[in-house]
């Protein structure tokens, strides 16, 4: 497994391989000594194609989150809310999916947010925290002040996505 750095101090890329023969494919996702933190909580998400989600966080109990891909692809959206950070305010952007074998790992103090490319995706994420849905915010996809290119005009969002949403510039962490 190959870990690769980026600008955003503590995010971080996995690039694994895939096995494959004629049964499927074998594929390591993730190594907590590699990560350095602790994954106490692990979800799976389903998406259809053009479904968006996010852009998440919590408040209190920030998660860091390592994501990957079993099936279909994604566009990854992690935007550094951390007030110290050099690259505040700013976002990085990764397709990650089944066939480039990519993980990233996403540090406490960020949104997160994916679009999914494919007609199935299916997302493995696990947390350095649980869940605490009282200390949950979002932020809009087409948020102006974070100008993020989603690749799409009319995602399919969640009625909590689609009307709950704050701007970034009032976001208070």
């Amino acid at each position: 497994m190959k870990i690769l750095k980026t600008k955003f101090k503590g995010l971080l890329i996995f690039k694994s391989k895939n096995f494959t023969d004629k049964r499927g494919y074998f594929r390591e996702i993730a190594h907590q000594k590699k990560i350095n933190e602790k994954l106490i909580f692990t979800v799976v998400s389903k998406s259809k194609k053009n479904v968006l989600r996010g852009l998440h966080m919590q408040t209190k109990f920030m998660q860091g989150k390592y994501v990957s891909v079993v099936k279909g692809e994604i566009l990854d959206v992690a935007v550094d809310c951390r007030k110290n950070s050099k690259t505040y305010g700013e976002h990085f952007k990764i397709k990650l999916s089944q066939k480039n074998s990519k993980s990233i790992y996403i540090p406490p103090g960020f949104l997160h947010g994916f679009l999914g490319k494919k007609k199935e995706n299916i997302i493995v994420y696990s947390c350095t925290n649980y869940r605490n849905k009282n200390s949950e915010i979002s932020v809009s996809w087409k948020d102006k002040d974070l100008a993020i290119n989603w690749e799409i005009r009319k995602p399919i969002l969640s009625n909590k996505d689609a009307k709950n949403s704050i701007p970034f510039n009032k976001l208070k962490i």
